[in-house]
């Protein structure tokens, strides 16, 4: 008599599946042990401008660096002074040859830029910045992007949400294709795994060969979110070769280990469960 044909479930799936949810995750783990460092160099790259009176002096100006060099919120060798002409050398070159033809007296003042300590970069912190140069005689004001930051921390914390929450969805569905995956596998094989024990096997002799499967996907899925992040890294990274000293190497490796964990976890742990589920049904349920 010839058997029916038996229908292999397709894992394919699955696979796909655990892999996004893995990624999710992950992503939400580099922006977790990245973030704060990322956030760090970008405030200290907030350009804080003063702007000097006309009458400053050169001496005033080593002055005002020397002042800086002592403050304990200056960014050591971020300093930056340009004169009136050369503003409005750059301003000409930012707008054209039209701003050149206006024919008026140079209306810029001489400027010194300088960057702040990260833990600076607030509101109050930068009250306090400006109450101390605003103290200098030939100093004639203060200027910064104060929203900048804050916008980019709100922001991060948005998208930390947001891929946490599609990561915890994704993981709902990924278990629930796992266990649709598993059931259909061993439904297609039910008698030949009620044989097997009715003639003595063990649930462990039983269930190795779906768990062993179940452990190589996981890794699978595990390797391939790992390669995905480590992709999104390189292509994050590789046009800002000052932001590359920042990367947190050993949080990296903690959150691609943690992956590596996490799949293999996530596939056997699933596949354990279907299998006891089917063992424990009697003969008669499995029609």
């Amino acid at each position: 008599m010839k058997k029916p044909p038996v229908h292999k479930p397709n894992y394919f799936y699955t696979i796909v599946s655990v892999t996004l949810v893995l990624f999710l995750l992950g992503l939400f783990g580099l922006l977790v042990v990245q973030g704060q460092q990322m956030l760090k160099i970008l405030r200290e790259q907030v350009e804080v401008i003063v702007e000097l009176r006309e009458e400053a002096t050169s001496e005033q100006v080593d002055s005002l660096k020397q002042h800086l060099a002592a403050s304990s919120y200056f960014k050591p060798n971020s300093t930056k002074f340009i004169n009136k002409a050369e503003g409005a050398a750059m301003m000409q070159e930012e707008f054209g040859q039209d701003f050149g033809k206006l024919d008026m007296v140079n209306p810029l003042y001489d400027v010194l830029i300088f960057n702040v300590k990260s833990d600076w970069m607030d509101s109050d912190s930068m009250s306090l910045v400006r109450e101390d140069m605003k103290q200098l005689p030939y100093v004639s004001d203060i200027f910064y992007q104060e929203s900048v930051t804050e916008s980019i921390a709100s922001n991060l914390k948005k998208i930390s949400i947001w891929v946490l929450g599609l990561g915890l969805f994704f993981v709902l569905v990924a278990i629930a294709l796992i266990l649709n995956t598993v059931r259909l596998a061993l439904y297609s094989n039910r008698f030949l795994i009620k044989n097997m024990e009715l003639v003595g096997a063990s649930w462990g002799f039983i269930s190795k060969p779906y768990l062993s499967r179940s452990f190589r996907q996981g890794l699978l899925c595990s390797l391939l979110a790992i390669l995905g992040l480590a992709a999104l890294l390189y292509l994050a990274f590789r046009d800002e070769p000052d932001l590359q000293s920042a990367i947190n190497l050993p949080g990296v490796a903690v959150v691609f280990g943690t992956l590596l964990v996490l799949g293999f976890a996530l596939m056997v742990s699933s596949t354990y469960y279907v299998v006891k589920k089917y063992l424990r049904m009697r003969v008669d349920d499995l029609y």
